[in-house]
């Protein structure tokens, strides 16, 4: 196990609010039902993977965290005030401009301006939304470009870098608003196999720095060495939660079981 593999005990839990919480959470579209009653809580400073198969509503659910969908029933606090609801509130709407920043997402398909080099991606928001001088902002950038080891790329274009560079930039920009909480959606799904881990570093290194993430994942290595807690999906619905140790070794839900079974033991 990682160096970052026992980090519940540095999840802060207790008095403060938790980073976010869904209560009640609904979302459709038209007839199609993508979530149903979700609830789910994600303590400052923990580590949390959701796992399982294509459809089961994980996108979905991140998207709802980062103010991208708007819920179709319940509501989503960030830090014990209420930033998403169903029906609208225009009070709450108020608050998506302020709180979206707060919230850092990380898309499967990089989401990279192809017109900006690699140091103007990740200028541009801190420029735009904290109204940062461009000096402050060019700092800024190049530090996060040392941390996600690209400083030497940050006058290329999205189209002469790499997946795993494209998606290391992506990871740098979305820091450059100092969120709250980290949100990763697939990352690693459209890179090369051997572009993986260097995702999966910066990703690790995030986690032992105490970074709040919400992770959805096929990566059961890092899920099980990494993560304070899976959480399952399935369906439309959480199925079951717990310590990545519990939901490996012993899932209790058949449909975990056979899904597990599926990824950790796969024909052929």
């Amino acid at each position: 196990m990682s160096a970052a593999g026992p980090r519940a005990a540095t999840a802060q839990r207790g008095s403060d609010p938790p980073i976010l919480c869904a209560a009640g959470l609904g979302k459709r579209f038209g007839t199609l039902e993508v979530l149903r009653g979700i609830a789910l809580t994600v303590a400052k400073g923990e580590v949390i993977s959701i796992i399982g198969p294509s459809g089961s509503g994980k996108s979905t659910l991140l998207r709802c965290f980062a103010l991208l969908e708007a819920p179709s029933s319940g509501r989503i606090l960030m830090e014990g005030e209420v930033i998403a609801c169903a029906p609208p509130d225009p009070e709450v709407e108020r608050r998506i401009r302020r709180r979206r920043p707060e919230i850092g997402m990380v898309f499967q398909d990089f989401n990279l301006w192809p017109h900006l080099t690699a140091l103007g991606n990740i200028v541009e928001a801190p420029l735009r939304v904290k109204r940062m001088r461009r000096a402050d902002a060019t700092a800024l950038a190049e530090a996060l470009l040392g941390k996600v080891g690209l400083i030497d790329k940050r006058d290329e274009y999205p189209a002469r870098l790499s997946g795993g560079q494209r998606q290391r930039v992506a990871i740098a920009r979305a820091l450059a608003m100092n969120p709250h909480v980290m949100l990763f959606d697939e990352v690693t799904s459209a890179l090369d196999p051997e572009l993986v881990h260097e995702v999966l570093a910066v990703m690790r290194r995030l986690a032992e720095e105490g970074t709040t993430m919400l992770v959805v994942t096929h990566e059961m290595t890092f899920a099980r060495e990494v993560c304070n807690r899976v959480v399952f999906m399935s369906d439309a619905q959480i199925v079951e939660e717990g310590a990545p140790g519990e939901i490996f070794r012993n899932p209790r839900h058949e449909r975990t079981k056979r899904f597990l079974s599926c990824i950790l033991n796969p024909v052929g």
